[in-house]
C-alpha cells in the first residue's frame, strides 16, 4: 500500500510539471455511475396573504392532512384555502449525497395562487424515479417576483411570483447507491462524443500509467482499470481528471437559432463554387382617406373616401460569388460586403446547403 502511495504521488507530480495546452480530463468527460438524480414531491405552501388557489385538489389535500391530524372536515364544508397553495418540490440529489445533509429546492404553484411570497413549505417527501423517499422539504420561502393590482383590474407583476426557493430546505433521508467502489475498472464517458478525442484520451493515460492501462469501448466510453480501495481510488482519480488532453476539432457545422437571428459558422466550414443573388422585396400600404362634403343648404352627410396607396419597391440584388473551397473568413467577408442581415444570410445559407455547395452540417434550432 504504501509503495501505491509513492507512485500516486509521483504520478502526480509528472503531472504538474508537464502543463500542456489542452482541455482537463474533468472537463471532456464524465465518470460512469457518479451522477445527479432528480428529486419531486407535491405539498402544500400556507401563510399566504390572500393569493393562494381555490382548485378542488388543493382543498382535498387540505382535508387529508387535517384527517391526519384527528381533524375532520364535515361534508358540504368548503375549507378556506385563500391563504393556502398546492405545490410542486423539486430538487436534484448530487452524487455521493449523505442522509442529514442538506439539499436546495425549489417551490412551484400548480394552482392559480397569484404569489407564494410569504409563505412556508410544509413537509414534504421528495421522491426518486423509484418510488422512494429520499429527502424531507421544508421551510419558508424566497420569493424573487411580486405582483399588485388596483380596484380596476389593473395589475403589474415582476418576475414570477408562483415560484420561489428554499436555500437548504430539504434534509436527505436515503443515500443513493453508487457503483463507484465496485469493478475493477473506472469508465470516463466523453461529454462530445468523438473517435479520435477517445484515443487521445487512451494514450494520455497510458503514457502517464503504462501500456493497456485504459482502452477505449467506442467513440464515447473509455475504461481505465484502478484499485479497489476507495481511498486510492479518490486519489487515483484525483490525478486522471487533471490529466490533459487536446480535444479533437469539431465537425464542420452552422447553426442558425430562427428566433433569435443568431448564426455561429464553424472553423472547417466550405463552400463549393456557386454564385448567389438575394434581393428585397418591399410592399409600403398607404392609407390616405378624403372627407367629402356636402353642398351647402342640403340634409346629405359628409362622406369618407377611403384611398389606397401601394407601392412596391424592390432593392436592387447584389450577387457574389463563392470560389472553391471558401474559408469561414471569405464567407464572412462576402457577407458582410454585400450588407445582408441575419434573415437574408439564412436564406442564402439554406440554399447553399440545398444547392449541394455548403460543405457542413446545417442545425436550425
Amino acid at each position: 500500500m504504501k509503495a501505491l502511495r509513492i507512485g500516486l504521488l509521483l504520478l502526480a507530480g509528472l503531472v504538474a510539471a508537464e502543463p500542456v495546452l489542452a482541455d482537463r480530463l474533468k472537463d471532456l468527460t464524465r465518470i460512469q455511475g457518479v451522477r445527479n438524480n432528480q428529486l419531486l414531491g407535491y405539498g402544500l405552501v400556507v401563510g399566504l396573504d390572500g393569493t393562494g388557489d381555490r382548485t378542488p385538489f388543493t382543498n382535498q389535500t387540505v382535508r387529508n392532512m387535517m384527517n391526519q391530524f384527528g381533524i375532520t372536515i364535515p361534508d358540504g364544508v368548503n375549507p378556506n384555502t385563500n391563504n393556502v397553495a398546492a405545490v410542486t418540490v423539486h430538487a436534484t440529489l448530487p452524487p455521493f449525497s449523505r442522509p442529514g445533509q442538506e439539499i436546495d429546492i425549489t417551490v412551484s404553484s400548480i394552482g392559480n395562487a397569484g404569489s407564494l411570497r410569504g409563505g412556508t413549505l410544509l413537509m414534504t417527501p421528495l421522491k426518486g424515479a423509484d418510488g422512494q423517499v429520499y429527502a424531507m422539504a421544508q421551510g419558508s420561502l424566497v420569493v424573487g417576483g411580486f405582483g399588485a393590482g388596483g380596484a380596476d383590474g389593473s395589475r403589474i407583476t415582476v418576475n414570477v411570483p408562483s415560484v420561489g426557493r428554499i436555500p437548504n430546505g430539504a434534509t436527505v433521508e436515503r443515500e443513493v447507491i453508487s457503483p463507484f467502489s465496485k469493478g475493477d475498472t473506472i469508465t470516463f464517458n466523453l461529454l462530445r462524443p468523438d473517435f479520435t478525442t477517445a484515443r487521445r484520451v487512451v494514450e494520455a493515460i497510458n503514457d502517464l500509467l503504462g501500456a493497456d492501462m485504459a482502452y477505449a469501448h467506442d467513440a464515447t466510453s473509455i475504461s481505465v482499470r484502478a484499485p479497489r480501495d476507495p481511498s486510492q481510488r479518490v486519489s487515483f482519480l484525483s490525478i486522471l481528471e487533471n490529466l490533459e488532453v487536446a480535444p479533437a476539432e469539431e465537425a464542420a457545422r452552422v447553426v442558425i437559432n430562427s428566433r433569435t437571428g443568431t448564426i455561429v459558422v464553424g472553423q472547417h466550414v466550405r463552400v463549393s463554387p456557386a454564385a448567389v443573388t438575394h434581393g428585397n422585396l418591399t410592399v409600403t400600404i398607404e392609407e390616405n382617406p378624403e372627407a367629402v362634403q356636402p353642398f351647402p343648404f342640403t340634409d346629405a352627410d359628409t362622406v369618407v373616401l377611403p384611398q389606397t396607396q401601394i407601392t412596391v419597391t424592390e432593392d436592387p440584388a447584389r450577387m457574389f460569388q463563392f470560389g472553391p473551397a471558401v474559408t469561414l473568413n471569405d464567407i464572412v467577408q462576402a457577407v458582410n460586403q454585400v450588407g445582408a442581415a441575419p434573415g437574408d444570410v439564412m436564406a442564402v445559407l439554406e440554399a447553399l446547403k440545398q444547392a449541394g455547395a455548403l460543405r457542413a452540417e446545417l442545425i436550425v434550432i
